[in-house]
């Protein structure tokens, strides 16, 4: 669980992996087409800018010399319309390829948010969201610039290349050769910086996912943090985070350029070097048009050089986060179907531990061999202390994590052997800790069964006691709340949890401290309504004030992940043992 904290760096991938990008061409495949079609454009334009200097050899070696005008405006008309047309083509490219580029983002996030959407409560209980999230947001992000012109950028450049070679060995070979001589100079920079580069990206995307981890925690509990004045001391621990982003920022930076300059120096030094040797050949094959137009070519030849350069750093950056990416993607569920899971069947809500070993860690058992029966229709009350394994217990049910040892079944099938989402849509919970989501409240209680009508959502409301408050809200059930209900009180957003859970019409009911935040005038009423919706239902509750649950058909005392006994509330009373104790303790009070 040590991964769980904001401050903590996540291990770093040791040298590039060639897979992450072959998986990205994946998600490139179906717009190759589009692509393709972009490459063609690019290609025409870069023939159109590479005539040029061709054009002006043309002209200082034969129109010139014998003033011919006219072939000098035919020569400027072709340069005028080799502009456009370059012109032309980039326009197109830039609007084709950020659209393609987008899309191939969209894809990507809509995996990576699909498969989050799959993975296990575990999986979330051991990361910080902020860190889950950066991953969605920035990092595919990051990708942008890459998919949108990289690609593209560089075949195009690798094409120029080509063409640029020919056209200076079309001028004269020697030199064609000397102007190669700067090139394995460049070839051993990019290998002494490959390594450093790719490592600073790695440590940058650590803290920028670190401060987003911590910006995400510091808003969730912005209310703790007003509440204990603790605005300084998470200023300076933001200031902290914040700096070691700086830091690493800027030492991916340092590192990022000393590739461009190091283009740049070469190129120059090389450009000089031609102007030596080609000087001193002139008259020896060599025309003053040659040189001019062979030096154009020297500086077209390092420009895409210099851009093919400017895509390996970029390849390197979106490495560290396709690493993040494709590492969130390739996470396995902890709780799957098995090869052959079925559907589970409509049900009677008949629900047996056997032996059920349990630990959300290998070395902790939260519960420690449960067994029990619950008949169809029976209300099972769970009490014991904090931590003793109550909400373990009704989780297991739900198979939001698997067991460790022993068996869980319903209506006498192994919840194992079952498919998860035919067992959860049979199956109304209400967790500890009531959600809601930005939206409308109507939109909120029929999050529970999308296809119910207003009349369903609003007689679920009513017979929960929700109603009531709703009606009096200035837009009723088309109320917008914010983000967790902020809006609202406590006790009402159990409500409308309440409603959303009653709504969905589950063969068995969990409600896990379902009136904790409600008002004891409110919880009385409640009652009245449970006792017909509780009817025919097999029902586990978790409750703390044992007033709320001495109608259950059975109780539960767990303390330590063992059941310590079992009974109705007067049974238990009359042995006088664990829940006596309990009862006597809330009654003095």
């Amino acid at each position: 669980m040590a991964r769980n904290k904001f401050d903590v760096d996540e291990d770093l991938e040791s040298p590039f992996r060639l897979v992450h990008f072959q998986r990205l061409l994946v998600y490139i495949k179906p717009y190759k087409t589009k692509i393709l079609i972009t490459v063609l454009m690019m290609l025409l334009a870069s023939c159109a800018n590479l005539v040029g200097p061709y054009l002006i050899k043309q002209a200082i070696d034969k129109e010139i010399p014998t003033k011919d005008i006219s072939g000098l405006f035919i020569l400027a008309g072709i340069y005028i319309l080799a502009l456009i047309t370059t012109g032309i083509c980039m326009k197109f490219r830039i609007r084709m390829m950020s659209q393609t580029g987008q899309s191939i983002i969209r894809d990507i996030r809509k995996d990576l948010f699909t498969h989050l959407q799959k993975l296990s409560f575990s999986f979330y209980d051991s990361r910080p969201h902020g860190k889950i999230l950066v991953r969605v947001v920035n990092y595919v992000n990051s990708l942008s610039d890459l998919l949108s012109n990289g690609i593209i950028n560089v075949i195009t450049d690798l094409f120029s290349l080509l063409v640029i070679v020919g056209f200076m060995l079309s001028i004269d070979p020697k030199l064609t050769l000397y102007a190669m001589a700067g090139f394995p100079v460049l070839a051993g920079v990019i290998l002494l910086l490959k390594n450093a580069q790719r490592k600073a990206w790695q440590i940058l995307s650590n803290k920028q996912s670190n401060m987003n981890a911590y910006i995400h925690e510091s808003i969730s509990g912005i209310k703790v943090t007003q509440a204990f004045s603790r605005e300084e001391e998470n200023a300076r621990i933001f200031s902290d985070v914040s700096g070691s982003y700086r830091s690493s920022w800027m030492r991916a930076i340092k590192v990022h350029f000393l590739l461009w300059p190091a283009i740049e120096n070469i190129s120059v030094l090389t450009v000089s070097f031609i102007y030596i040797i080609g000087v001193s050949m002139i008259g020896d094959g060599v025309t003053v048009g040659s040189l001019v137009a062979f030096v154009g070519y020297i500086w077209m030849f390092w420009t895409p050089l210099a851009n093919i350069g400017n895509f390996y750093n970029a390849i390197i950056n979106a490495m560290a986060y396709l690493e993040r990416i494709f590492e969130t993607m390739d996470e396995k569920p902890a709780v799957t179907d098995a090869p052959n899971a079925k559907e589970l069947p409509a049900i009677q809500g008949r629900v047996e531990f056997k032996d059920v070993v349990f630990g959300y860690e290998e070395a902790d058992r939260i519960l420690d061999n449960v067994s029990f029966n619950v008949e169809p229709g029976d209300t099972i009350a769970l009490v014991g202390a904090t931590g003793s394994g109550k909400t373990t217990i009704v989780s297991l049910i739900s198979r939001f994590y698997d067991i460790t040892s022993g068996k869980i079944e319903i209506d006498g099938t192994d919840i194992n052997s079952v498919t998860i989402p035919s067992l959860r849509r049979q199956m109304g919970v209400m967790l500890q800790d009531p959600f809601i989501f930005s939206g409308t409240i109507m939109d909120n209680i029929r999050y529970g069964r999308l296809d119910a009508t207003d009349e369903e959502v609003i007689e679920a409301a009513k017979a929960v006691q929700a109603h009531q408050f709703i009606s009096q809200l200035k837009d009723g059930y088309q109320t917008e709340v914010n983000e967790r209900g902020t809006r609202l009180s406590t006790g009402q957003r159990q409500l409308i949890s309440f409603a959303r859970a009653l709504l969905a019409d589950p063969r068995i009911l969990i409600l896990d401290e379902a009136t904790s935040s409600i008002d004891t005038e409110t919880e009385l009423a409640l009652q009245k309504g449970l006792e017909t919706l509780l009817e025919g239902r097999t029902s586990f509750i978790i409750a703390h004030r044992l007033s709320t649950i001495q109608n259950a058909t059975r109780i539960l005392f767990i303390d330590k992940g063992r059941i310590m006994e079992e009974g109705s509330h007067q049974e238990l009373l009359q042995r006088r043992g664990y829940y006596w104790k309990l009862h006597a303790s809330q009654k003095a009070v």
